[in-house]
């Protein structure tokens, strides 16, 4: 969650929720049984709700968990209308549909490139490539300055979904005398640039190509791309591809509904695939962090019961292992290997079977470049991210730039009569069930 104010307003950017963190340990259970809750960590929101009649608006970049998925549990503290592009709101739809909140928070379609005045801000949709469909950066422009909010982001000349990253749009920035840029930090210890989501395509084939058994592969539910991508691998391999985990299910049912998804690629029912012989099968499972309950670690102990695995099948993990679940992975591939069934991470392979859709090194110098902003903010990741970021800022020439933690505030225009200021807020633990 950030918060831009001015002119006596804020304008809040994303609301999301964090993996599971136990910030306020032992954990706590609710009611007079002991029951079972799903942990997240989500921002605390008492500074805005204290000051609700100020909220200019809400403003939603991407559909990821970390920039969406808050919104059910605070939105009340807010009651404000929410500003986002058709595919994130029919994603933030489904959310509230199970909530008390289903058809009664106001929910406002932006098209792509969009300019809208929400108070003393005015809020233009600038296109990314990510591993979702439709992201966007911010440029967040008021009369004490103009800032880039990039979000989430990478150079992708070649995506799965929507169209190459366009440079043009951020050259023509360098022009416009950006006050700051409040930037993705995720990939900023790592060099050189971000691998293409075709080239995951060519190392997904390449590894599923000489397989003989069955082929289950893990990845984050939300990334739409890389499920076109198995999907198409499926389809050169022989293999019919079906979906493993109500996540990734209801991310391909918005994907076919916004008419993301290709009509030449099928998607079997989940339950036929284990009738199939093994080398036609290619399951796409939830689980790539060690998950219990989700699809992949159901399998593992052999609880599924659409698709069992045998001796001769293949795991393959396309997606990164998040600090912190290694125990948790290490769990499951243990399972999966006693019962002969071979384990692939995307941290080992040779080939390039994951894509990160956070920009690294090279990538952000380029954006510096480009914008030429007077101050960096870094955000998204831990210090050691932020301040990698820093100081490829600083490289780049940028004379600012401010690394804090969580509820800090900057202020960017120290004008008397008219100020400019961004915070992050901090997090508390909220539970679902």
């Amino acid at each position: 969650m950030n918060l831009y104010g001015h002119d006596g307003k804020w304008l809040m950017v994303d609301c999301g929720v964090s993996f599971d963190e136990p910030l306020i340990p032992p954990y706590r259970y609710t009611g007079t049984k002991k029951q079972t809750h799903h942990r997240v960590v989500a921002p605390d929101p008492a500074f805005i709700a204290a000051q609700k009649e100020n909220i200019a608006g809400i403003v939603i970049t991407h559909a990821h968990e970390d920039h969406v998925g808050a919104l059910p549990y605070l939105w009340a503290r807010f009651q404000c209308p929410i500003y986002t592009t058709s595919f994130t709101a029919e994603v933030l739809r489904r959310k509230l549909a199970q909530t008390k909140l289903a058809n009664k928070v106001p929910i406002v379609e932006i098209a792509s490139e969009q300019t809208l005045t929400l108070g003393p801000f005015d809020v233009s949709w600038l296109s990314v490539t990510h591993s979702l469909p439709e992201p966007y950066a911010l440029k967040i422009a008021t009369s004490a300055g103009t800032v880039l909010h990039t979000a989430d982001w990478k150079i992708d000349a070649q995506p799965i979904t929507g169209k190459p990253f366009d440079s043009n749009t951020y050259r023509a920035l360098g022009n416009e005398n950006i006050l700051a840029m409040v930037g993705d930090s995720t990939n900023a210890t790592k060099p050189g640039f971000s691998i293409s989501e075709r080239n995951c395509y060519d190392g997904l084939l390449s590894t599923v190509k000489p397989l003989q058994g069955r082929v289950v592969v893990t990845c984050f539910g939300s990334n739409i791309a890389r499920l076109i991508t198995l999907a198409r691998v499926a389809q050169k391999t022989g293999r019919y591809v079906a979906l493993y985990g109500r996540s990734l299910i209801n991310m391909y049912s918005i994907a076919r509904q916004q008419g993301i998804w290709p009509v030449d690629l099928p998607v079997a029912d989940a339950f036929h695939l284990g009738y199939l012989p093994p080398n036609e099968v290619l399951g796409v499972a939830t689980g790539s962090q060690g998950e219990k309950n989700t699809a992949l670690s159901r399998m593992a102990n052999d609880s599924h019961p659409h698709l069992q695995l045998d001796k001769g099948d293949t795991v393959i993990y396309s997606a990164i292992a998040i600090p912190g679940n290694e125990d948790s992975i290490k769990r499951v591939n243990n399972v999966l290997s006693a019962r002969g069934v071979k384990v692939i991470m995307s941290e080992e392979s040779q080939l390039p079977i994951h894509a990160s859709g956070h920009p690294c090194a090279e990538e952000l110098k380029l954006m510096y470049h480009w914008v030429k902003p007077q101050i960096a903010i870094p955000v998204h990741g831990e210090e050691v991210h932020l301040k990698a970021h820093a100081m490829i800022a600083k490289e780049c020439g940028v004379k600012k730039h401010y690394v804090g933690q969580n509820g800090d505030l900057y202020r960017l225009a120290p004008q008397p009569s008219i100020r400019r200021q961004v915070i992050n807020t901090g997090r508390v633990p909220v539970q679902q069930d």
